[in-house]
């Protein structure tokens, strides 16, 4: 083996050109995601207080910045709903003119970019959780029915693919089933696979006010010190039909996504959640760091470790060069 001084690898870092060429990792913004909050109380746009320069939509100006995104390059949504009637059994969710099938409808009717929807309950029952209750208990298999008729409305609505986030065992094959007895083969399921019980949420819990009424969500979505069982459940959505699998969050999980990108060969996504765009971007605004190289570091992070799709809420300030 070579070694100094014949070795000398500052040659390969000499320059700007150089260090171009060779760059090993690039981000491709073609497989960014951007999320969208869309409110059924709101007669216009609010902001988000703790997401600094993100807002909840009334279903028109969703509509509008859905234009004005697509204009800008950004190919692909996610959407999260907020109802103007909770219940105990979510109903609003599986409404077929509920307010995230509404802004299917009509963004798909008024652009061309994708739109996916992310599957819950938590945003529509009265309680907060992601499943319907028994006492205090989250019941699983009568949450998957619910959870199937949901993925119905939206595939009606013209979603191009679901996100199933309740972390609910057996969710992907039953919506699989429910997707396919109904016609709608075509529909993607983007299954949040590793979704981590994590202190990273609150900024999206505040944004579509999802947080549980009593309890945690501890029982469901995993134990952040988990590595194998992640594994389990990433392959378990796979035997069921995931066409996408999610790791979430991201930032602490890049180990996650490595194992998973070694271990399976499917497209992985990463969801960079709320608390880590409030931190850079607060970070930022207190002179501790430049967002713009922060981020392009931290979304380089991801797609070294395997990452092939990024839902970040820095989407739009990345397309529209807003640094």
């Amino acid at each position: 083996m070579r070694n100094y001084p014949d070795l000398r690898l500052r040659r390969l870092r000499k320059s700007e050109g150089i260090r171009k060429l060779l760059r090993e990792t690039t981000i491709d913004r073609n497989r960014l995601i951007m999320p969208m909050f869309v409110d059924e109380n709101l007669h216009r746009p609010e902001r988000i207080t703790s997401l600094p320069g993100l807002y909840r939509f009334d279903l028109g100006s969703l509509v509008e910045k859905a234009k004005e995104y697509e204009s800008m390059g950004i190919g692909t949504v996610l959407l999260f709903g907020v109802p103007s009637h909770k219940d105990s059994t979510g109903s609003s969710a599986y409404d077929r003119n509920g307010i995230v099938q509404r802004a299917i409808r009509e963004i798909k009717a008024e652009t061309g970019i994708n739109v996916f929807a992310d599957l819950c309950l938590c945003e529509y029952t009265d309680h907060g959780h992601c499943g319907v209750l028994s006492g205090s208990n989250v019941e699983n298999d009568p949450t998957l029915d619910i959870y199937g008729r949901i993925a119905t409305t939206y595939a009606e609505a013209g979603v191009d693919g679901v996100a199933p986030s309740g972390m609910m065992d057996g969710q992907v094959s039953r919506i699989r089933k429910s997707l396919d007895s109904e016609g709608y083969e075509n529909t993607l399921i983007m299954a949040y696979s590793a979704k981590f019980s994590s202190s990273l949420y609150s900024p999206f819990r505040d944004a579509v006010s999802s947080a549980p009424s009593f309890g945690d969500r501890k029982t469901y979505q995993m134990p952040y010190s988990n590595f194998r069982e992640a594994m389990r459940e990433i392959e378990e959505d796979i035997d069921e039909g995931a066409d996408i699998v999610m790791v979430k969050p991201a930032m602490f999980y890049l180990d996650i996504i490595r194992e998973a990108r070694m271990r399976f060969d499917i497209p992985i996504a990463a969801y960079s959640v709320s608390a880590e765009y409030s931190m850079m971007v607060n970070a930022a605004s207190s002179g501790i760091v430049d967002l713009r190289t922060t981020v392009e570091e931290y979304l380089t992070s991801l797609t070294r470790a395997g990452a092939d799709i990024i839902i970040t809420y820095f989407t739009e300030m990345i397309f529209s060069g807003h640094f």
